[in-house]
Formats: C-alpha cells, sequence, structure tokens
C-alpha cells in the first residue's frame, strides 16, 4: 500500500491568519478548507476513533466520511466544511470511549 501523501501543496494563497490546533500555534492561509490547510501544515490526524484509539485525519475532503473531525470552539465539525479564519481554536476530537471496546 502507497504511503505517499494523496494531497498536493495550496501554494501561495495570499494573506496568512494564525491558528492553534492542540495548543501549537500555526500559520495557514486565510479563508481556504481547513482540512487542507491542515495538511499543508503537516497535520495528518484530526482524531481517534473510539474503538481502538487510531488516528483518523481528512480523506474525502467534501463531507462524506467524517474521518476529519476536530473540535473548533469545543463543537465538533468537520475540518473539510469549514473555512479557516484568525483565531480559531481547534483541537483533536476525542469521543467518548465506546464501553466494552478495550479502548483505555
Amino acid at each position: 500500500m502507497s504511503t505517499k501523501p494523496l494531497f498536493r501543496s495550496l501554494g501561495d494563497q495570499g494573506a496568512e491568519v494564525v491558528i492553534e490546533f492542540d495548543g501549537h500555534k500555526i500559520q495557514v492561509p486565510d479563508n481556504v478548507n481547513l482540512a487542507a490547510a491542515l495538511l499543508e501544515a503537516g497535520i495528518s490526524s484530526t482524531r481517534k476513533t473510539p474503538v481502538s484509539g487510531a488516528p483518523r485525519g481528512a480523506y474525502c475532503m467534501m463531507g462524506v466520511c467524517f474521518e476529519c473531525l476536530v473540535e473548533i470552539d469545543g463543537v465538533s465539525r468537520q475540518a473539510c466544511q469549514v473555512r479557516t479564519e484568525p483565531g480559531m481554536i481547534i483541537s483533536t476530537h476525542f469521543p467518548e470511549k465506546i464501553e466494552g471496546s478495550g479502548n483505555v
């Protein structure tokens, strides 16, 4: 199975804004797809699966798969359905443990 990235660089998008992801401030292009901006910044995992805790990240980039879930200001959202804006506070989406799953 290929581990080559599925997405290409956004290139120069003009103005940049500062957002926070898991406590780290990063610069991303302003008013672009958040999932694409996170991938461009080297962030490939945005959530953990509720059963095994395996890392997951952007996949379909059109809102069908829910693999890019993040928490934006405490609200779960699909990163591919949100555009970047200054001051966003984003964190990895950690779903609650599923009882009996072995997830600790």
